[in-house]
């Protein structure tokens, strides 16, 4: 795996699983009906509503925007849920479907790696 970028991590823990980027209300609702578990999600704003329904069973989420006192961050600590913060990656659809991983580095900070192809 490679690291493809860094950001505040909402907790200190780890996650593992296939990153999905989701940018629209029915990609949310594609991912529930095929199944959530062992999923990363990957969105541009830290919209807590947008990911309602999948959100408790997320195993972790990326967010190109938003900080640790946002909304998104706060509900996933409460999930226990592992959120990578305002992370920059140029071209995110590029990473729909590749295995990742969150990886808490030191503090606040957390990394996100790809596998390589």
């Amino acid at each position: 795996m490679h690291k493809i970028g860094q950001g505040l991590i909402s907790l200190k823990l780890n996650a593992e699983g296939e990153l999905r980027y989701i940018t629209t209300v029915q990609e949310v609702i594609a991912l529930l009906k095929e199944g959530v578990d062992g999923k990363i999600v990957l969105v541009d704003d830290a919209g807590t509503t947008f990911l309602a329904p999948v959100l408790s069973k997320l195993t972790g989420v990326v967010c190109l925007s938003g900080a640790l006192g946002s909304h998104l961050a706060i509900v996933t600590r409460e999930f226990e849920i592992p959120a990578l913060m305002g992370i920059a990656i140029d071209n995110p659809s590029e990473l729909n479907g590749k295995k990742a991983m969150i990886k808490h580095d030191e503090g606040t900070s957390g990394s996100l790696y790809v596998a390589n192809d």
